[in-house]
């Protein structure tokens, strides 16, 4: 997994950066197939935005969430991206279990 960070009227330190590390390991504890995650922070006046777009294999995802805090405002966003790719997990399990009836083959006696 390629993480990409960018941070708009906003120095990245070790321990943003460290943070952001650890909790997107939840993410890929539920789904191991996640290309690259790119994360834009920004600060304007009081309120700190995050934005994450992750790409996975056949499908791109697109969370942003709002805080007082920049941590606070992670939290959120790893929250709001842990259900989206869960629920991209549950349906792409769904549809390949749909699929045509499994034939089973006669026992001859």
């Amino acid at each position: 997994m390629n993480l990409h960070l960018t941070g708009h009227h906003l120095q990245i330190t070790p321990a943003i950066r460290d943070h952001i590390a650890h909790k997107l390991e939840k993410i890929t504890a539920h789904f191991d197939h996640v290309i690259d995650i790119s994360v834009i922070m920004t600060v304007e006046k009081l309120l700190h935005k995050v934005e994450a777009k992750m790409h996975l294999s056949g499908k791109e995802i697109f969370c942003e969430a709002h805080g007082e805090d920049m941590y606070v405002a992670i939290d959120h966003l790893i929250g709001k991206l842990d259900r989206a790719v869960i629920k991209h997990k549950e349906k792409n399990l769904s549809h390949r279990h749909d699929g045509a009836p499994i034939k089973h083959r006669a026992v001859e006696e």
